[in-house]
């Protein structure tokens, strides 16, 4: 990944449900990993995060030779057909002052990961250790001495394939797009495409290369408690002027094939965060301005309203009837549900921070999405406002969700408590958040449509929480991305075994040949050699016959004396 610079990101728990079978077969096997099998491969990633750290054991079969397809890796699942990761508290970066204790801290982690692994596939098993959120707090300093802990000790009690190259503090650009990857992996949107898939024409980067037709991607964002994240692909390449070079930060340019020289795929993906814009951290936001406001108000006013519970600000942002209270160092303000959807969208879009059409006062590029050929996941807080409460998963329509969110906020308080203690809302759905699923469900729908600038008519937005009922970690990603080049060497040993083989067989032709050449040259050697004995002799014969001859005419000739 060509990281231009860095950007902080939140974590992404990529979470998304599928209706239908259409991706069944890169869907995760429900059946315990057969380790048994020599021929599968397995891959370690260690997620170090803020709170914790967590170990993944991947497993994949032996590439099927096509230099176009990628690995097909799964989550490894033990004999009791549960996935197989650990997960431990605190988060690494609480060792700053400790350094030296890292590699003590990821223990139990490694020895989880090793018991799971075959022994005899620990030396060609990669492990990766991957520091996201917690460790980019960190002074680079104290991030390289507890990375230089693990890469030292590591290695001393664990055979697995692991380098200095393999442990890394990734950035949030990074961490966005692992997840982008792993989810769009999952969903079976980098294999090729069937004549009745969605497709997309992509410019690459590469010159004198033309326009590919592939099967489209999805976009994904997500809004946790504190921040909002967005990724998706830019199939067409974009030109920057100078007030807009900052966007190259957020595209992020990769080939995910095993040759660089194959473009089939090279993606081109924006990545983004915006820090505050989450559910939570917006609500108070919103709060924090609200007691400003009334102060500053009834400094010049007589009212004193919403300083004492009988005069309450009347919130358009809660539901009708609900009392409340914000506390701000030595000052309360105080609250009642007026519950307007409309007023309450009036009232949160000036903290999208608008700015030239942009999302943030600071003029963050956003690069340009076709909403016409297009399609995009939303996880999280998109999910828990349209679930929770409303039971309006899966596909989004502005229209209906605008009347049930608008329906909800005018509902009396008292009737929301009833349903919930009634069991009418999801089992998730709690006092918090009927609470505030008002401001939340305004906020949402001005972040995607204000903000993001998604058209009210946009029909290709789903809510979702899982994918086959399974957790999607950024951490797939992780391990698509750093093994890409595996299949290569695949490849590389099937062609050297058929060259291999080829050669034996012209080898053993050959050698027939000489060795019948040579069994002829033998024989003709015999021959030869029996027909010059056979000559030697016939000649020393004539000799002795001569010899005897003269013998017996010496023998007369005293005889005749």
């Amino acid at each position: 990944i060509h990281n231009g610079c860095s950007a902080d990101s939140q974590y992404i728990s990529a979470d998304v449900r599928m209706v239908g079978f259409r991706y069944l077969s890169i869907a995760e096997s429900m059946e315990a990993t057969d380790i048994d099998n020599p021929a599968l491969n397995y891959g370690v990633v260690v997620d170090c995060g803020s709170s914790g750290s967590r170990v993944f054991v991947y497993y994949w079969p032996p590439h099927n030779g096509n230099p176009h397809t990628l690995l097909d890796i799964r989550q490894m699942k033990d004999r009791d057909r549960k996935p197989v990761v650990k997960k431990i508290k605190p988060g690494i970066s609480t060792l700053a002052k400790t350094p030296t204790m890292a590699s003590d801290y990821l223990h139990p982690l490694l020895s989880f990961a090793a018991a799971h692994v075959p022994q005899n596939k620990h030396k060609e098993t990669p492990l990766y250790i991957l520091c996201t959120a917690g460790m980019r707090l960190l002074p680079e300093s104290q991030q390289t001495a507890i990375l230089d802990d693990v890469v030292t000790d590591v290695p001393l009690e664990f055979d697995f394939l692991f380098s200095r190259s393999h442990a890394e503090v990734i950035s949030g650009k990074q961490e966005g797009v692992y997840a982008w990857i792993g989810i769009n992996f999952v969903l079976g949107r980098f294999d090729h495409a069937d004549e009745e898939d969605a497709t997309v024409e992509v410019t690459t980067g590469s010159q004198n290369q033309q326009p590919i037709s592939r099967r489209r991607t999805v976009g994904i964002m997500d809004m946790g408690g504190a921040s909002l994240q967005i990724a998706y692909e830019v199939p067409g390449a974009i030109s920057f002027n100078s007030p807009e070079e900052a966007g190259k930060c957020m595209l992020a340019e990769f080939n995910l094939g095993c040759d660089v020289d194959h473009t089939q795929h090279v993606y081109r993906v924006y990545v983004t965060t915006f820090l505050g814009f989450g559910g939570n951290m917006a609500r108070q936001r919103y709060e924090d301005q609200l007691v400003n406001n009334t102060l500053a108000k009834n400094r010049f006013l007589s009212t004193q309203m919403g300083l004492s519970e009988d005069k309450p600000y009347m919130d358009p942002c809660l539901p009708v009837g609900l009392s409340d209270a914000i506390v701000r160092d030595n000052h309360t303000v105080f609250l009642r549900g007026e519950g307007d959807w409309a007023r309450c969208k009036d009232a949160v879009r000036p903290f999208l921070g608008l700015h030239n059409g942009t999302m943030s006062p600071g003029g963050v590029y956003q690069a340009p999405i076709n909403f016409s050929n297009s399609e995009f996941y939303g996880f999280s807080e998109f999910y828990y406002c349209m679930e929770d409460v409303l039971r309006m998963k899966g596909q989004y329509d502005s229209d209906k969700y605008s009347r049930a969110a608008a329906e909800y906020c005018s509902t009396q308080w008292s009737t929301l408590k009833q349903r919930l203690d009634n069991k009418l809302f999801s089992q998730q759905a709690d006092m918090g958040r009927l609470k505030y699923q008002c401001f939340k469900s305004a906020w949402m729908y001005e972040v995607l449509h204000s903000g993001f600038r998604f058209p009210t008519d946009y029909q290709s937005l789903k809510t979702a929480q899982l994918v086959y009922d399974k957790e999607v970690q950024w951490t797939l990603g992780a391990i698509l991305y750093k093994t890409r080049f595996l299949p290569l060497r695949d490849l590389q040993q099937e062609t050297l075994r058929q060259n291999h083989s080829g050669w034996l067989r012209s080898s053993f032709v050959y050698n027939h040949h000489l060795f019948s050449l040579c069994i002829l040259v033998v024989v003709l050697a015999i021959l030869l050699y029996i027909l010059r004995l056979r000559r030697i002799h016939q000649r020393e014969q004539r000799q002795a016959e001569a010899l005897n001859l003269l013998w017996a005419e010496e023998g007369e000739l005293p005889s005749q004396t």
